[in-house]
């Protein structure tokens, strides 16, 4: 079996067609993505005994990833995913105001952010590609600059979903690019991820305030609620955890190349996934807000509390008003760059 990748509509918006694209690897893997949003719809990967399931939450139409409350279901974010207190931030002295579209902050690139806008879809020659490109402009969501955006999913032989982000901008800007699948590798067969256990590579998180704002305050990991340095099963400790896991990671990186991140593993389907990034940071949400509300979703699931899991790799929350957290503005003439793998195998 070859490589391959296909197309059908999915419904139209805005008066645009909306394509799925379909990428299928030799051994049978299959993964979806839409031009709304950017969104991976389906991971379809096989468990130890060989059938095939889907591990991210999906909807079944168009019309399910339109809906109000819709909580970013596989797509992809920015211009800066996760929050900005208060919807502000300074740059070269000038202040910016964007939208305080989460408990009086910004998340997720505000209220038209990238998961909600149509990307433009072309297949590069000879691979099991798709490359997506959006070009955001000056003054859009409020962030300064146009911001040219291009990102390639890749499906490999060895069962790896990579994803490659590249921007560039004609005005400093800041930009943390990153995509929020909701993983459960049972493929619904339980209906919560309590029981997969998870495995990050950290020893520190950012603590955050009850807006989930970052205090500056990095404490350690060790021996805490917040320990996944070994694997742990999930249900474990989150009752510790006011609302549960919604943290951002910082992660043991040696240098700037893609890294082994974290590992999530579910006993009962034997399915494992490795995350890989070249980011700073993990930010591990254990599917707090979902309340079973959704409708249009796939087979008509309850997608309940804890349904599913996201490891989103990124910069820190609100690194444009923390000076001491790494640098996500980017310069005219630079390129942003981010890689991240996840790598499907069963044990």
């Amino acid at each position: 079996m070859q490589s391959a990748i296909r197309e059908e509509p999915f419904g139209t918006h805005d008066g645009e067609t909306i394509t799925k694209y379909i990428l299928t690897n030799p051994g049978g893997m299959q993964v979806g993505i839409i031009t709304y949003g950017g969104a991976i719809t389906d991971i379809i990967t096989a468990d130890k005994s060989g059938n095939k399931g889907n591990v991210v939450l999906g909807f079944d139409s168009l019309s399910g990833y339109l809906q109000k409350g819709n909580p970013y279901f596989g797509a992809l974010i920015g211009r800066y995913g996760n929050r900005i207190a208060n919807g502000k931030f300074t740059l070269d002295g000038k202040q910016y105001t964007l939208a305080p579209n989460n408990n009086g902050n910004s998340l997720h690139g505000g209220n038209k952010g990238y998961d909600k806008v149509i990307w433009k879809a072309e297949k590069p020659a000879g691979d099991s590609s798709l490359q997506l490109s959006y070009a955001s402009k000056d003054g859009e969501e409020g962030y300064p600059g146009n911001l040219n955006i291009k990102v390639t999913y890749t499906l490999t032989a060895d069962n790896e979903l990579k994803i490659d982000y590249a921007a560039t901008t004609d005005k400093p800007t800041p930009v943390n690019l990153t995509n929020h699948a909701y993983f459960n590798l049972s493929a619904g067969k339980d209906s919560t991820i309590l029981g997969h256990h998870l495995m990050i590579d950290a020893g520190k998180f950012t603590e955050v305030n009850d807006k989930l704002i970052p205090t500056g305050k990095l404490p350690d990991v060790k021996g805490g609620p917040m320990d996944f340095t070994s694997e742990k099963m999930i249900g474990k400790d989150i009752q510790q955890v006011t609302g549960g896991f919604d943290h951002n990671w910082i992660l043991n990186r040696k240098g700037s190349d893609v890294e082994k991140a974290a590992e999530l593993f579910d006993p009962s389907s034997g399915r494992s996934m490795e995350v890989w990034t070249t980011e700073p940071g993990l930010q591990f949400y254990s599917g707090n807000f979902l309340d079973g509300s959704l409708t249009n979703t796939r087979g008509g699931a309850k997608y309940v509390k804890h349904a599913a899991l996201c490891l989103e790799t990124q910069h820190y929350p609100d690194s444009p008003n923390q000076a001491a957290f790494p640098n996500t503005i980017l310069k005219p003439g630079e390129t942003y760059r981010q890689i991240t793998i996840y790598k499907f195998s069963t044990k």
